[in-house]
């Protein structure tokens, strides 16, 4: 029987209780729980509220918080009575996490009496034995037992009583003044490291890729070290700032004077909050310790979308000799929509992984690509990079080269574009660019996005090439 298993089996037979333990000192456990409320952030944080009715003796006293998470922040603590404010008061605060386990416990009784339990095979009965723990030697006990020195002892080390200072688990320790007779609903707020929360959606394009439906998903990873049981649950989407011994007031305290709003299809209502949102579940869950729970967040449904066939260039082919001895070049394909009430949309949609799915010719559903979105307003573009195109082939030549002055350079492109498909394709050609820049010719219209990018959009029919020729005077 190994040392995890004497312990539990010694704590289990004897009943017995921390020594500390005594009429002062006030224990309270996860089973008085009344309310608890999960606010997570992206930023693997969590905000717990937790509510229990507590009766305290009146006086001070000693009260100890226990089942709180194992990865709570103590310096985040915040206690209050609810029904009672000015009747109970926090005069010191402790966050016990020595924990229990065989090696502190043997520790703290060395140089006492322990007994030794055995089981004798050969009679079938049990034989106890008393003797003085000399050293715990990093879980190789010796024993002196009559005289001698044992080197180890087999069965079950049993323990006189728990030590003091030994904990079970992560516990809050509250020195208090209580004047109320009556019990308080006491509420306690803290921050938590290890759970944190993401999205994750799917869009399946229909059959020309120019709509399809979506569903998003919260996924809520808890590994904080507490079970929070019929939780409310909140999520808040945004970059929280985070410094060393922050205050969390402001966080406990603020509210947001803004009104719920229903997503379409969802569990979930929305609500501005300062400078970020939160996604409130409509009914309590459990999160348990070390669990992935995934929650429905959205479904929508006729959305448009257009995708687009890109090809990029880099600033540095317009300042030297290009040489690339493998001229083609990806095209890459992307998939954008509006997040708009037109659009079938038009609420915030957190940051998370979008993946797209389309039938193919026999109904199956085929996975065609993924890509991150960031936290999207409503009203604004989604646009996701999907994969790269099979059937549409790019080759980029330069066919002229001049250094007109030290800082003067003047280029000539090609930029051939096939398409192999049974459809015609527009492909977009964006060439960013630096300094000082003229289009000096152009066999296409171009279009300035910015101050230093340069697109052409150009349709090039089923089976075809197209060639886009271009010179371009750069001054840096």
């Amino acid at each position: 029987m190994n040392k995890r298993t004497s312990i539990l089996i010694l704590i289990a037979l004897m009943g017995w209780v921390p020594a500390a333990t005594a009429a002062q000192t006030t224990q309270s456990a996860q089973s008085g729980q009344t309310n608890v409320e999960v606010t997570v952030y992206n930023n693997n944080l969590g905000l717990v509220k937790d509510t229990r009715d507590i009766q305290l003796p009146a006086g001070e006293g000693e009260l100890r918080f226990m089942d709180v998470a194992a990865y709570i922040m103590p310096v985040t603590v915040h206690a209050k009575s609810l029904n009672a404010p000015e009747q109970f008061q926090v005069l010191e605060q402790n966050y016990e996490y020595d924990l229990m386990d065989y090696n502190k416990l043997m520790d703290k009784f060395v140089d006492k009496k322990v007994k030794l339990v055995d089981w004798n095979q050969y009679q079938d009965r049990k034989e106890t034995v008393e003797g003085t723990l000399i050293s715990n030697n990093n879980g190789n006990p010796v024993f002196k037992i009559n005289d001698e020195i044992y080197l180890g002892y087999p069965g079950y080390k049993v323990l006189p009583e728990i030590p003091e200072n030994l904990i079970a688990k992560p516990t809050l320790m509250w020195r208090y003044t209580n004047k109320s007779s009556d019990a308080h609903q006491l509420e306690v707020s803290y921050l938590t490291n290890n759970i944190g929360w993401k999205a994750d959606y799917v869009f399946v394009l229909n059959k020309d890729d120019t709509g399809g439906d979506l569903s998003g998903w919260v996924t809520v990873d808890n590994k904080s070290g507490a079970t929070y049981k019929n939780a409310k649950l909140k999520l808040v989407a945004g970059e929280v700032q985070r410094v060393a011994d922050r205050s969390m007031d402001s966080m406990v305290r603020a509210k947001a004077p803004m009104m719920m709003e229903a997503l379409g299809g969802s569990q979930f209502a929305e609500q501005a909050f300062f400078e970020y949102h939160i996604y409130d579940l409509q009914r309590r869950t459990t999160i348990k310790d070390k669990q992935t729970k995934q929650i429905s967040l959205l479904e929508a449904s006729g959305i448009k979308v257009e995708k687009e066939l890109l090809v990029y260039g880099q600033q540095y082919y317009f300042t030297q000799h290009y040489r690339d001895q493998n001229p083609k070049q990806k095209v890459s394909v992307y998939v954008k929509f509006k997040n708009s009430k037109e659009n079938q949309l038009g609420m915030p949609l957190p940051a998370g992984v979008l993946r797209l799915y389309k039938e193919d010719d026999k109904g199956s559903l085929q996975f065609v690509g993924e890509d991150n979105i960031e936290h999207t307003p409503k009203d604004e573009e989604v646009k996701v990079k999907v994969g790269e195109a099979f059937d549409v082939v790019a080759e980029r030549r330069q066919t002229d080269f001049k250094q007109l002055t030290t800082r003067m350079y003047e280029s000539a492109w090609e930029v051939t574009l096939r398409n192999h498909k049974e459809e015609p394709v527009r492909v977009g050609i964006i060439e960013p660019l630096q300094g000082n820049w003229q289009i000096v010719e152009q066999s296409h219209p171009s279009k300035k996005l910015d101050a230093f990018t340069l697109r052409f959009d150009v349709d090039v029919p089923k089976d075809g090439e197209v060639k886009v020729t271009y010179r371009v005077r750069v001054g840096i």
